[in-house]
């Protein structure tokens, strides 16, 4: 472009001078023609003579001839200055013309390009105008991050692209933050950001049927429960209860699932199997037991002991002393109680009844292995479901001498500790002068 310029400025426009024809040139050319060429009135040199030339009219011939050198030079560089002005017009103008139109380009794409940008970026990513019609269901499980969110409700057919959801993600952080684990009923053909609201809508989960596991209660009752809640039959979940293996049940449990099914409120879909309830409530004693640091070869045992805590104590610090006591007693079988662990809670257990107990009832129990009255040493296993306060002080008891307790309030469930005998003796005259000042609230209590 550099010899392009070069050429239309320094070697075109004297050829076009040229060949257009200067008007100087054509003076010069004219004398010039005059000076050598003939014609019909030419005088022949024959013709002139020394004598018939007058000095004088030689002088003005000479000074006629310089005169008109001297105007043709004087229009030659007159010229010439008008050819460099004339030239440098002729570019500077296109090149002023050129910067301008140069920076309104230049302004006109900082304006629009960011339009084009957004406009380009909206439309790579695919999404439905919504509001959406029909319905789909979407499962959002713990842990679940935002893209797999996004393939479910692409899989689903609710949203038209991933990236559009991760894009509304984006623009409301709060929103995705609070979606949950749940069922949700969708719309199909929703866009994104249509769709992450609608997560965040109550009204849109299904946490499929509520139920409530106490602390404490037996197989028995938590299948009566389950069954409440879900419309399963009782027996469905005793059936279930027996396949280990479907239920992940451990194999220190030796099939029983009594004490491996932890009390918690739990959200359980009415379409799912008895097993997978069954499941979800063992791995969350598992999981129980895990964080309480309980050694896993030792669940069952920690159980047990967990199982008689919950039926004797009610609040934390008395459930450390009851652990105490009953891990002193087996420790000492030559103790204060030979061995035996003498817990009321275990011969309810053996009866399956609740409340107190008459003399007759205990000395029913006497044949069942449960009843810590009548055989030594732990029982055959849990004698109920216990909850973490209960895991967490058979885990880890307090350091104590304690080998009896007693309740000496009812109402209350004010609870006294002993070391001796004798000491325990006296606590229970409390208990004895509370259920005379009390009539009918500790009948048939031992």
């Amino acid at each position: 472009m550099s010899r392009h310029l070069e050429d239309s400025i320094f070697g075109d426009d004297g050829g076009r001078d040229r060949r257009r024809g200067d008007p100087h040139d054509e003076v010069f050319d004219h004398e010039h023609d005059d000076h050598h060429h003939g014609s019909a009135d030419e005088v022949h040199p024959d013709d002139v003579h020394r004598d018939d030339v007058h000095p004088d009219d030689v002088r003005a011939d000479q000074a006629s001839r310089a005169d008109l050198r001297a105007r043709r030079a004087r229009q030659s560089r007159a010229h010439s200055r008008h050819d460099e002005g004339g030239g440098l017009k002729r570019i500077l103008v296109p090149l002023v013309a050129l910067g301008l139109l140069a920076g309104l380009a230049i302004g006109a794409y900082a304006v629009i390009s960011p339009l084009i940008e957004r406009a380009t970026t909206a439309s790579a990513i695919e999404d439905y105008p919504g509001p959406g019609s029909g319905e789909a269901t979407v499962t959002v499980s713990p842990g679940d991050d935002g893209g797999v969110i996004a393939r479910n409700l692409v899989d689903a057919g609710v949203i038209a692209s991933t990236r559009a959801f991760l894009r509304a993600s984006n623009d409301d952080p709060a929103a995705a933050a609070a979606v949950q684990p749940g069922e949700y009923t969708l719309l199909q053909e929703m866009s994104a950001a249509e769709a992450l609201a609608a997560l965040n809508d109550p009204a849109n989960r299904y946490l499929g049927e509520r139920v409530t596991i106490r602390e404490g209660l037996w197989k028995s009752e938590v299948f009566a429960a389950l069954s409440e809640a879900t419309g399963i039959p009782v027996e469905d979940y005793e059936a279930a209860a027996q396949d280990g293996a479907a239920i992940g049940l451990p194999e220190q449990a030796e099939g029983d699932v009594e004490g491996w099914l932890f009390p918690a409120t739990y959200n359980l879909r009415t379409d799912d199997s008895p097993e997978q309830h069954l499941s979800v409530l063992i791995d969350e004693m598992k999981s129980q037991l895990s964080a309480a640091g309980a050694p896993e070869d030792q669940w069952q045992r920690v159980l047990t002991i967990a199982a008689m805590v919950e039926g004797e104590a009610r609040d934390p610090e008395d459930a450390g002393k009851v652990a105490r006591v009953i891990e002193n007693r087996l420790s000492d079988p030559t103790g204060p109680t030979v061995g035996y662990l003498q817990m009321d809670s275990t011969v309810n257990y053996a009866l399956q009844k609740r409340g107190n107990l008459t003399r007759a009832e205990y000395e029913e129990a006497k044949s069942n292995p449960y009843d810590t009255y009548a055989f030594s040493g732990l029982p055959p296993g849990p004698i109920g479901n216990p909850g973490r306060m209960a895991i967490d002080a058979a885990t880890n008891p307090p350091e104590g001498d304690w080998f009896f307790f007693v309740t000496v309030n009812l109402d209350t469930g004010e609870t006294l500790f002993a070391e001796t005998f004798e000491e325990h003796t006296a606590n229970d005259r409390q208990r004895v002068q509370w259920c005379e000042d009390n009539p009918g609230k500790c009948t048939g209590a031992r």
